[in-house]
């Protein structure tokens, strides 16, 4: 095989890995997109049947007479539970963030030194080679 059948050969399969991760990265948006727009969908909907659950209880206690209200300090405990909720969910939250933001600085710093590695080990494999080239006197 010549260098030149070589070289097309490469050039072939490049230009199908390009075009693969083209389409990959159109894909990835959507399916990005589609993740959003479904879990979007479904905390509508649960809020949607939590409040419908809370209101037929509502309407259910109203009509039989029960007293629903409720002291103070119930109120209290109910409000600081669901404060502490909401700060441990947004702690939570910063966490994963950070986590992703770190992972994704990783696969940056990867991808920023790759070539740099391509270039050494090309340049090892050249000197490994040259080593047993005869030289041309």
């Amino acid at each position: 095989m010549s260098k030149t059948e070589t070289k097309e050969a490469y050039a072939v399969y490049k230009q199908n890995i390009n075009r693969y991760f083209e389409e990959a990265e159109k894909n990835i948006t959507q399916y990005i997109q589609a993740a959003s727009n479904l879990q979007q969908e479904f905390a509508t909907a649960y809020k949607n049947a939590v409040e419908s659950a809370i209101e037929f209880q509502q309407e259910s206690a109203t009509k039989n007479g029960f007293n629903a209200n409720l002291p103070p300090t119930y109120i209290k405990a109910i409000n600081d539970a669901t404060e502490e909720i909401l700060k441990t969910s947004s702690v939570q939250n910063k966490a994963v963030l950070a986590a992703m933001e770190a992972a994704r600085q990783n696969v940056k710093t990867f991808n920023d030194n790759l070539k740099a590695f391509t270039t050494m080990d090309a340049n090892i494999l050249q000197s490994w080679f040259s080593a047993w080239t005869p030289s041309k006197n």
